[in-house]
């Protein structure tokens, strides 16, 4: 048996996701080979330029593009955006402002809202529960 540990490693898909970049726009020897956690490390600290240039331009993965857009990944679904977006193209879609987008931006905000009413709710809960303990 050996003492020492092998490096963990993750597929491409894996790191790609971790580093918010899509896959299929990413150079061949990354797709075809595994990441390790410590060049997985590295892409972050120091980013090589086509991963500046992933994350600048794209294209983006759907989460990226829900996050650049202000929607969840299903309201953009909903909308109908099913493929990876550039820049270029989410920032012409703000541009235009569709119905849908504006009504998922309109949901997403309620989503949050609600998020920070419940949050506060359990934190107010949990502190009566503390003071009870305490009596």
């Amino acid at each position: 048996m050996s003492s020492h540990q092998n490096a963990q490693t993750m597929k491409p898909a894996t790191a790609a996701k971790k580093l918010g970049v899509y896959l299929d726009a990413t150079p061949a020897e990354f797709r075809e080979g595994v990441v390790s956690r410590g060049e997985l490390s590295a892409l972050q600290a120091e980013p090589p330029q086509w991963l500046l240039d992933l994350r600048a331009s794209g294209p983006h993965p759907r989460p990226v593009v829900a996050e650049k857009l202000g929607v969840s990944i299903a309201g953009l679904a909903r909308g109908g955006v099913t493929e990876p977006l550039t820049t270029e193209q989410i920032d012409a879609l703000k541009d235009e402002n569709p119905s849908w987008l504006r009504k998922e931006r309109a949901t997403q905000s309620e989503v949050r809202k609600e998020n920070v009413r419940v949050k506060k709710l359990h934190a107010e809960q949990a502190e009566k529960h503390a003071q009870r303990s305490e009596d």
